[in-house]
C-alpha cells in the first residue's frame, strides 16, 4: 500500500514528487506513455525562473527528477489502463490502479499529473521539423524567431492569441484556417485582423512542411479547389487545441467539455484524495511554471490529507 502515487513525470508530476519526498511521503511516480512531458518535445526555456541563460526542456525535467529521487521518489516505467476506488475494512478509500505491465497497485492518495497533448498535424514531414521550427507553443518559442516571418495553423481563440502574441517579434504572422470562418470570439477575431502584421489564407490545409536542416517553406492545398501553391516561412506554429490524457479516468471523475479534470484553486477533484496538476486540468496557461507550482499544491494538499486522516 503506497502512501502516494504520482502519474506523470513532466514537471509538474516532477514537483510533486519533490514535495511528497520532502515530506517524507516516498512517492511512486508513474511515467505513463509521454515519460517527461511536453518540455521533451522543447528546446531552449527561457522563461522559467532561475535560469537567466534558459535552459532546455529535457534537461529541466531531468534535474527535477533526479531532485525528487534525492529526497526518496521512486519511478517506475509504466501506464495506467484503468483505476477503481475501493474501501478497506476501515471504511478508508483505496485506489488500486492497472498497469499495462499486468501490475495492480494500491495507494492512499493519487495525483494525476498526465498533462495534455498538442494536437498535431499528422503529416510525415511535421516530425521531422519538430523543434526546428514546427511548434505547438509561442510563449515557449517565440523569441527565437524575431524579425522572421511565420505561420499560425488554427482559427480559434488559441490561434488568434499566439498570432497576436507572435507579432511582438516576428515581421508578418500569416494565420492558415482549414474554413472561410473563424471559430474565434468576435473580440479575438477583431484584435488579430487589426493588427497590420497578421494575414490571414482561408480554405487552406498544410500537405507538407520543407527545408534543410529547419523549416525553410511548406505547401498548402486549398480544399475547395485542391490547388497547392507554395508558401516561404521560417516557423510553423500550430494551434489547433490539446488533447488531455484523461481517458482512463473517464466515469471516474468529474472532467468538462473537453476532457480536462476539473479541480478547484487547492488541485482537489470531485473524488477525495485524488489531486490534479499540471495541463491535464489547466485550460488556460499551460506553461512549464505554472505546471510546477500546481504540482507543490497538489503534493501538499495530498499530505495534509494525509496527516489528516492519522
Amino acid at each position: 500500500m503506497e502512501e502516494l502515487i504520482i502519474l506523470g513525470t513532466g514537471i509538474s508530476g516532477c514537483t510533486a514528487a519533490i514535495y511528497a519526498a520532502r515530506a517524507a511521503l516516498s512517492p511512486l511516480v508513474i511515467s505513463g506513455p509521454e515519460d517527461g512531458g511536453q518540455l521533451t518535445l522543447t528546446t531552449d526555456v527561457e522563461n522559467f525562473p532561475g535560469f537567466p541563460e534558459g535552459v532546455q526542456g529535457p534537461e529541466l525535467v531531468q534535474n527535477a527528477r533526479k531532485q525528487a529521487e534525492r529526497f526518496g521518489a521512486r519511478f517506475k516505467v509504466d501506464i495506467v489502463q484503468d483505476i477503481r476506488m475501493e474501501k478497506n475494512e476501515n471504511s478508508s478509500r483505496i485506489f488500486e490502479l492497472d498497469l499495462v505491465s499486468g501490475e495492480k497497485i494500491q495507494c492512499k492518495t493519487l495525483i494525476v499529473a498526465t498533462g495534455a497533448s498538442a494536437r498535431w498535424l499528422g503529416i510525415p514531414s511535421e516530425e521531422k521539423y519538430k523543434g526546428r521550427g514546427v511548434t505547438t507553443c509561442a510563449t515557449c518559442d517565440g523569441a527565437f524567431f524575431k524579425d522572421k516571418e511565420v505561420v499560425v495553423i488554427g482559427g480559434g481563440d488559441s490561434a488568434m492569441e499566439e498570432a497576436t502574441f507572435l507579432t511582438k517579434f516576428c515581421t508578418k504572422v500569416t494565420v492558415v484556417h482549414r474554413r472561410e470562418e473563424l471559430r474565434a470570439s468576435k473580440i479575438m477575431q477583431d484584435k488579430a485582423r487589426k493588427n497590420p502584421k497578421i494575414e490571414f489564407i482561408w480554405n487552406s490545409v498544410i500537405e507538407e512542411i520543407y527545408g534543410e536542416k529547419i523549416v525553410q517553406g511548406i505547401k498548402l492545398k486549398n480544399v475547395n479547389s485542391s490547388e497547392i501553391v507554395d508558401f516561404k516561412t521560417d516557423g510553423v506554429f500550430l494551434a489547433i487545441g490539446h488533447i488531455p490524457n484523461t481517458k482512463f479516468l473517464q466515469g471516474k471523475v468529474d472532467l468538462d467539455d473537453h476532457g480536462y479534470i476539473k479541480a478547484d484553486k487547492n488541485m482537489h477533484t470531485s473524488v477525495k484524495g485524488l489531486f490534479a496538476a499540471g495541463d491535464v486540468q489547466d485550460t488556460r496557461f499551460r506553461q512549464a511554471i505554472t505546471a510546477a507550482g500546481s504540482g507543490c499544491m497538489a503534493a501538499m494538499e495530498a499530505e495534509k490529507l494525509l496527516a489528516e486522516e492519522e
